[in-house]
C-alpha cells in the first residue's frame, strides 16, 4: 500500500553542500525528518553539481521517511553564468549589465526544458528570453524561426 503524504517541502541548496544549518536544519526538524541522513544523501547524488545552486522538492510521509527530487538549477542562475555577470541589474529596463545569443538561450531552455511548463523548445526559449530581458540581460542577434 502506498505511504500517506504530510508534506513537501521546497528548498535551494548549493550541489554537494547540505548541512543541518538553516534553512536544511529548521525545514526538515519541523516536520520530523532526520536531517543528517537529508544531508548525506543530498550530497552524495549532487557532487558532480558542487557549487550550483540546486532547487529540491522532498517529499516526507507520514511514518518520516522522505523522498526527494533534485530539479535543474534556476533560469536566472544560468543566465547569470552564461553572461558571466555577478548581479542583474536593479533598473532592467534602463541599465544593461550584459548580453546572451539566442543560441545561448537555446542551451539554457534545452537543459531547463523537464522542469518547465511548456511543450516546445521555442516557448521554452521564449521563457528563458523574457527571465534574462527583467534581469537586465539584453539578446543579440535575431530570434531563430523555424522554416
Amino acid at each position: 500500500m502506498a505511504k500517506e503524504v504530510a508534506a513537501f517541502i521546497k528548498l535551494q541548496i548549493k550541489g554537494g553542500a547540505a548541512n543541518p544549518s538553516p534553512p536544511v536544519g529548521p525545514a526538515l526538524g519541523s516536520k520530523g525528518v532526520n536531517i543528517m541522513d537529508f544531508c548525506k544523501q543530498f550530497n552524495a547524488r549532487t557532487q558532480d553539481k558542487a557549487g550550483k545552486v540546486l532547487p529540491v522538492i522532498i517529499t516526507v510521509y507520514s511514518d518520516k521517511s522522505f523522498d526527494f527530487v533534485v530539479k535543474q538549477p534556476p533560469v536566472a542562475v544560468q543566465i547569470k553564468e552564461a553572461a558571466k555577470i555577478s548581479t542583474a541589474s536593479a533598473e532592467p529596463n534602463r541599465k544593461k549589465v550584459g548580453q546572451l545569443t539566442w543560441e545561448q538561450v537555446e542551451a539554457i531552455a534545452k537543459d531547463k526544458m523537464s522542469d518547465m511548463n511548456c511543450f516546445t523548445l521555442e516557448s521554452a526559449m521564449r521563457m528563458v528570453a523574457g527571465t534574462a530581458r527583467s534581469m537586465g540581460v539584453s539578446i543579440v542577434g535575431e530570434f531563430p524561426e523555424k522554416k
